[in-house]
């Protein structure tokens, strides 16, 4: 079927920084003082959901917001070194044309966000709902539709870890999970996902119907 309007994750969904978190996830654990992960160990938790991440790593619930401010800061001082995946403006772009009406709801900021996309594409998302906590995105799917004035059935999600499914089944709208990003396609598809993409040019064809 064809959608009205799609909420793109950004980190490890559009932008190809999965990577890089996972490089900085160290020193930020020594900051904040959580466990530190092995090579092998960041292997094993592409296979976990993003829950049993979280507490695998022993990350205090209370902690989290401050990791986020964090985190978004060590983004901007080396947003240069985050690329787009290949694809993604053919496929912004070809939204536009189709008319369908693009959001991006992400942990980063919206700066951030901005400076990555870049001054050509940044304009192509209409509604940008930045600074989710790392599960909090239900509520701002919520607020994109409403700012869009869409119905849920004519909604997508799209990202990249389990979460996002959990945050999109909880708003009543359609899940999206690629496989390119952080998690590993079994585990996504454990979590039954209303599309499973295994390339990015799959999602294009798959909204506008």
């Amino acid at each position: 079927m064809g959608y009205r309007l799609v909420i793109f994750d950004f980190d490890g969904t559009l932008a190809d920084s999965a990577d890089w978190f996972i490089s900085m996830t160290n020193g930020v654990a020594e900051r904040f003082r959580f466990r530190r992960i092995s090579d092998e160990e960041v292997a094993m938790l592409r296979g976990r959901s993003s829950r049993e991440v979280v507490d695998y790593m022993g990350v205090a619930k209370w902690k989290m917001p401050l990791i986020a401010i964090h985190t978004r800061k060590l983004v901007a001082q080396h947003a240069s070194k985050i690329p787009l995946f290949e694809g993604v403006p053919d496929l912004l772009s070809g939204l536009s044309k189709a008319g369908v009406k693009v959001a991006l709801v992400s942990s980063n900021s919206e700066a951030n966000v901005r400076r990555i996309l870049g001054p050509k594409l940044a304009p192509m998302v209409q509604y940008y709902n930045c600074g989710a906590s790392m599960f909090g995105k239900t509520p701002k799917f919520l607020a994109v539709m409403r700012r869009a004035r869409i119905t849920p059935d004519q909604v997508i999600s799209i990202g990249d870890e389990t979460r996002d499914i959990e945050a999109a089944t909880k708003a009543g709208i359609a899940s999206g999970a690629v496989t390119w990003g952080y998690q590993r396609p079994e585990i996504l598809a454990e979590h039954k996902p209303t599309i499973l993409y295994m390339d990015m040019a799959e999602i294009l064809p798959s909204i506008v119907g």
